[in-house]
C-alpha cells in the first residue's frame, strides 16, 4: 500500500505502526519520527515567515473568514506519488489543508485513493483513530500492542497520582491572544493530577484575556503554543512574562506543544507523563521531554 499523509500526528500514527515504509508522502511539518524528513513533501505553508504570534492570529483569521486554506496541496505530486490511502483532517483549519480540497483533488486521481479522516476531540477519539488507520492498512496486530503500551503507561501515571491533591492549571495554546486548551488537553491534565481552570474535555480551544486566566487562579500555568517546539514557546513566553507574571501562579513553565500537546498521536502519552512531572514532581520524578520554567514570569502577589 502507498500512503500519504497530510497531518503530522497522523504521520507518527502510521510509523508508529510499522507502516512508514509504506508513506510515501508527508506534509512539510512532518518531522517526527525523524525518517519523515526524508519523504517528499506535497504542502507548502502560504504565511511568510518570521510573523510574531499576533501577525499569525491575524493571519489565520483574515484566511479561514475568506475560505481560503493557510497551506497549498501539490496536486501534481500528490498525483505522481500514486498513494492508494490519503490520511487527513477536516477538525481544525489551521492545522493541515483543506479537507474539502482533498477530497476533490482524490476525486479526480485515477485510480481514485481512499480517503480517511481523523478527527480526535479527547483522548478516547484519539486511541480509536489507531483502530481507524488499522482498519485501513490491515496493520491490526500492531494497533493492538500500541494501544496496550499505551494503556499501560496512562494507568501508570493515574495510579502514581491517585491520592495527590489536584492542582489547579491553566494551559495556553497561544499568548497573543491567549487561547485556553481544549479538546483533549483538560482530559491529560485531569490524568496527570490536576484540574483546568479554563479548557473543557472534547471542545474546541477558546479564546480567553488575561483577566479571565487570573481570576481563575490557576497554581501553574503551562505555555504551550500550538506548534511551537520547546525552544520556540520559552522565547515566546518569555516575551509575555509581565503578563504570565500577573496572573499570580506559582509555577510557570513552556513546553514542546509540537512534540507533545499539539499533535493528537501516539505521544499524547508522554504529554500526560510530562504534565504529572510538572504537577507531581515527587511522584513522577521523570519525564520523556523537558519543561522550562518561564524565569521572567516570577509570581505576583494576588489582591
Amino acid at each position: 500500500m502507498r500512503i500519504v499523509s497530510l497531518v503530522p500526528h497522523a504521520t507518527e500514527l502510521l510509523f508508529a505502526l510499522g507502516l512508514g515504509d509504506q508513506v510515501v508522502g508527508v506534509t512539510h511539518e512532518c518531522d517526527h519520527p525523524t525518517e519523515a524528513l526524508e519523504r517528499p513533501h506535497v504542502t507548502t505553508d502560504r504565511l511568510p515567515p518570521g510573523l510574531s504570534a499576533a501577525e499569525i492570529d491575524a493571519a489565520v483569521r483574515e484566511r479561514t473568514e475568506r475560505g481560503e486554506a493557510i497551506y497549498d496541496l501539490d496536486a501534481e505530486l500528490l498525483a505522481e506519488l500514486e498513494p492508494d490511502l490519503i490520511v487527513t483532517q477536516a477538525l481544525c483549519p489551521v492545522c493541515a489543508v483543506s479537507y474539502d480540497d482533498v477530497q476533490a483533488i482524490a476525486a479526480r486521481m485515477d485510480p481514485a485513493p481512499k480517503v480517511i479522516a481523523l478527527d480526535p476531540k479527547t483522548f478516547g477519539e484519539t486511541i480509536n483513530d489507531i483502530r481507524t488507520v488499522s482498519d485501513a492498512t490491515g496493520a491490526k496486530e500492531a494497533a493492538f500492542v500500541l494501544i496496550a503500551t499505551i494503556a499501560r503507561r496512562v494507568e501508570a501515571v493515574k495510579s502514581a497520582v491517585a491520592d495527590a491533591e489536584p492542582v489547579p492549571v491553566a494551559a495556553l495554546e497561544w499568548l497573543d491572544p491567549p487561547f485556553a486548551a481544549g479538546h483533549w488537553t483538560p482530559q491529560l491534565i485531569e490524568m496527570a493530577g490536576g484540574f483546568d481552570v479554563l479548557g473543557l474535555p472534547g471542545e474546541s480551544s477558546e479564546q480567553v484575556t488575561w483577566e479571565m486566566v487570573r481570576a481563575a487562579e490557576p497554581e501553574v500555568v503551562v505555555c504551550m503554543p500550538c506548534g511551537y517546539d520547546l525552544g520556540r514557546a520559552h522565547e515566546e513566553a518569555e516575551a509575555y512574562a509581565a503578563q504570565l507574571g500577573a496572573l499570580g501562579a506559582r509555577r510557570v513553565v513552556a513546553i514542546d506543544a509540537s512534540g507533545t500537546f499539539s499533535r493528537p498521536g501516539p505521544r499524547l502519552v508522554e504529554a500526560l507523563e510530562l504534565m504529572a512531572h510538572v504537577l507531581h514532581p515527587d511522584r513522577v520524578p521523570e519525564a520523556p521531554s523537558a519543561a522550562l520554567d518561564v524565569e521572567g514570569a516570577a509570581p505576583a502577589e494576588r489582591t
